[in-house]
């Protein structure tokens, strides 16, 4: 992958990879000169040092968008989709770069990475689908008087700010479909994992995008940059994938300006599983759901429900298979399981566990640890989980399962909607009238039956409650950059 990035910020431990802000089309330093450290979490060690975005280098970004907005939202739609189909196609070109560059920053294995760079893509093979087939309407009032012409328009220049657990997806998942309606963009990275982000700019430049419609500021200072930059009355939408906290923080800023929203946030999923469970689907999908990604993912598994005959039984597999877990650096031969993304993530999933045990939790198993100064946590099976644990209200984001007996449907489904999170939910059961039953009661966005991950580029990804608002992903996820207008045109 070849660079355009200013010399003085390039790295020599990633080659080819930029460094700076992004802006109008080109590569630049932060206004102040000043950088932020970017470290890999399985050792410690900082690999590169990235521009740190200003409250002016904010406000030139948005400038940038703004102006770029009239002449981006007149191209074709045909136009747009060949720049996402270019993409796609560079995406999966140079995916093993682009996942050993993930690992590095974010601690993920390379299988991990490797599938996350495929899923990214995705994101633009879709949308480059759904560019072309953004459609009106055209009728009569029932009166007869006049006729009614309902186009799509793009919403405008948009705030997108994604996570650092899923670097490469998150980004795609936003860019796609604002690129697809048109819309015009200022993308603020997560400060641990914005290379990936860097990286996934340059290649959508390769691939014809104008200046100016994707404008990248990494920074170390969010709430100074971005408060001024919503404050503005310019940016006409937000999109958000993040914890619940800044995303409440976000919406009041947005009713400032009444910006439209769109915000992920976070979860406390449910696994349910029945006494008619096959327990052979159930395990796979219950490791599925908690270790992928280590556990770092707003839709892992949090909270295990399972039926009182057969939790002994579920509880030991599970164990046994997370036990045996290799842990180490994600770029290592055989590791299955990275370190955390940082010592704060870890200080949090030994506190919630060591909380539970004080509670009278019961440790099933524990995992070992290779000995490094990286963030790493044991893959962990809890058992007897107390209805007062800190982890049955929160998210864990760490490889801890932790299993609660349960004894009827209603007990189930009440202690799953006990919280204030709604994104996923999970049910194992052969009794499909069950199925249906539960799924209509569970309190959530999403519901994995049977099987353990459920995100898919062509399905709407999104929860309720206080899990998130709006969808991202299948055929409306592109509505989420779209506004309708509505024409009046006399009948006769």
């Amino acid at each position: 992958m070849t660079t355009t990035a200013p010399s003085d910020l390039a790295d020599p431990t990633v080659p080819g990879v930029p460094s700076g802000l992004f802006i109008d089309g080109a590569w630049q330093p932060a206004s102040d000169g000043g950088t932020f450290a970017v470290h890999n979490p399985a050792n410690g060690q900082v690999i590169a040092h990235v521009a740190d975005a200003t409250v002016a280098d904010g406000h030139a970004a948005v400038q940038a968008a703004v102006a770029a907005q009239q002449a981006w939202a007149a191209t074709s739609p045909r136009e747009r989709a060949d720049i996402l189909h270019r993409g796609y196609e560079l995406l999966l070109a140079r995916s093993e770069e682009l996942a050993l560059l993930m690992t590095s920053e974010m601690g993920k294995p390379l299988a991990e990475a490797r599938a996350e760079v495929v899923y990214a893509a995705e994101f633009f093979r879709w949308n480059a689908e759904e560019a072309a087939r953004i459609e009106g309407s055209y009728g009569r009032t029932p009166d007869g008087r006049t006729r009614v012409l309902v186009t799509r328009r793009p919403v405008g220049p948009c705030l997108l700010i994604t996570p650092w657990n899923f670097p490469m997806a998150m980004g795609t998942r936003k860019i796609g479909p604002a690129i697809a309606a048109g819309c015009t963009m200022v993308l603020k990275p997560a400060p641990q994992t914005p290379l990936s982000t860097l990286a996934l700019t340059e290649l959508l430049t390769e691939a014809g995008l104008p200046g100016g419609v994707l404008n990248v500021i990494p920074t170390s200072r969010a709430a100074e940059v971005i408060e001024p930059m919503m404050a503005g009355g310019q940016l006409r939408k937000i999109s958000f994938t993040g914890s619940t906290g800044v995303g409440r923080t976000l919406l009041a800023q947005a009713a400032r300006t009444v910006m439209r929203t769109s915000m992920e946030l976070g979860g406390n999923a449910p696994f349910i599983v029945f006494e008619d469970a096959d327990l052979d689907t159930a395990v796979e999908a219950a490791f599925a759901a908690k270790m992928r990604n280590m556990g770092e993912s707003c839709t892992a598994a949090n909270r295990f429900f399972v039926h009182r005959s057969v939790a002994e039984e579920f509880t030991s597999r599970l164990a046994e298979r997370m036990s045996t877990l290799l842990v180490g650096d994600g770029t290592a031969e055989g590791v299955q399981v990275g370190p955390l993304i940082d010592r704060a993530g870890v200080e949090k999933a030994s506190g919630l566990v060591e909380d539970a045990l004080a509670r009278g939790a019961r440790l099933v198993a524990r995992g070992e640890v290779p000995d490094s100064t990286g963030f790493f946590y044991p893959p962990t099976v809890l058992a007897d989980i107390p209805a007062d644990a800190e982890l049955l209200q929160t998210e864990i984001f760490g490889p801890v399962a932790a299993v609660r007996c349960f004894d009827t449907e209603d007990e189930v489904v009440a202690m799953a909607n006990d919280t204030e999170f709604g994104l996923i939910g999970f049910v194992m059961t052969r009794d499909l009238q069950r199925a249906l039953r539960v799924s209509e009661l569970l309190e959530v966005g999403m519901l994995g039956l049977n099987q353990g991950v459920v995100s898919n580029p062509a399905a709407p990804f999104g929860g309720v409650k206080q899990s998130g608002l709006g969808r991202e992903g299948g055929r409306v996820g592109i509505d989420e950059f779209l506004e309708y207008r509505y024409i009046a045109i006399p009948a006769h």
